[in-house]
């Protein structure tokens, strides 16, 4: 998953810097007063005052296995942190509560928050705010700093299963942040022929499309979701819930309309 990837590794760079700063069994002072130490987590029972904090937030999240991978990879890692689940509507009341807490470390965020949080962060990398969304955040002392990582993680997916993007005509089901991310990447980096946006919202799926021509020198059009509006593709991507799957031709076939040209040859779906 992009963004378990994202968070995961960036609380294990910190700990490898802090590491490097002392070779003995290292603590650092959190903003909440207390005293952390690295390499005490092990299991719920060492939960304690010195324990930080991650969690996903998103609605809905039910769905999510970022608690699972996370946990799991904190006690791989030796860090003292846990990581929760937080259904949010009021993004900007989530992160006043970030602030608040100084034992809050870090966030995934997930649908439909990834470009309403911008407003609400005091830093984000130049290339997500010229993408305008992200999915992680990062509470530096009471600064919260934004990243973004859905887009890097489809292209590495994309290019683990062998699949050239240059040249090709690119389709994406999808509009909303993680859509956001990966159009601006297959752009600015895969050089696609084409791309071709579908969606259900469509004042978002305009300005999305709206955006990637304007920022980029990119072919884009759009069209709301139907199935006389899939055009003739060699790669679609089809975002949803829950990970990346790439599908080949062999696997999985979608015929173009009405006959207009080859089919889909490949298939990307990214479970979010």
């Amino acid at each position: 998953m992009p963004k378990a990837r994202g968070l995961a590794r960036h609380m294990a760079s910190v700990r490898r810097s802090s590491a490097r700063r002392d070779k003995q069994p290292c603590s650092k002072q959190s903003s909440a007063g207390t005293t952390h130490n690295w390499g005490k987590m092990k299991s719920i029972a060492d939960i304690g005052p010195s324990t930080l904090v991650c969690a996903v937030i998103g609605n809905p999240v039910a769905h999510s296995m970022s608690p699972a991978i996370h946990n799991r990879a904190f006690a791989e890692l030796g860090l003292d942190y846990v990581y929760v689940a937080f259904r949010v509507r009021d993004v900007g009341a989530a992160m006043a509560g970030m602030r608040a807490l100084g034992n809050f470390r870090g966030m995934s965020v997930t649908i439909p928050h990834k470009v309403a949080i911008l407003d609400h962060l005091d830093e984000v990398a130049e290339v997500d705010r010229q993408i305008g969304s992200v999915n992680t955040v990062v509470n530096d002392g009471g600064r919260l700093k934004g990243f973004g990582s859905d887009g890097p993680g489809a292209l590495q997916a994309l290019s683990d299963a062998g699949v050239r993007v240059a040249g090709k005509n690119v389709t994406i089901i999808g509009s909303g942040g993680a859509a956001r991310a990966i159009a601006f990447s297959l752009a600015t980096t895969t050089r696609p022929a084409s791309l071709c946006l579908l969606g259900v919202i469509e004042p978002e799926l305009r300005a999305l499309t709206r955006d990637v021509a304007r920022k980029t020198d990119l072919k884009a059009t759009c069209a709301m979701l139907e199935a006389k509006a899939l055009p003739a593709v060699s790669i679609k991507v089809r975002l949803s819930f829950v990970g990346v799957q790439v599908h080949h031709s062999e696997a999985t076939k979608l015929e173009s309309p009405a006959g207009g040209g080859s089919p889909t040859s490949m298939v990307a779906n990214l479970l979010l």
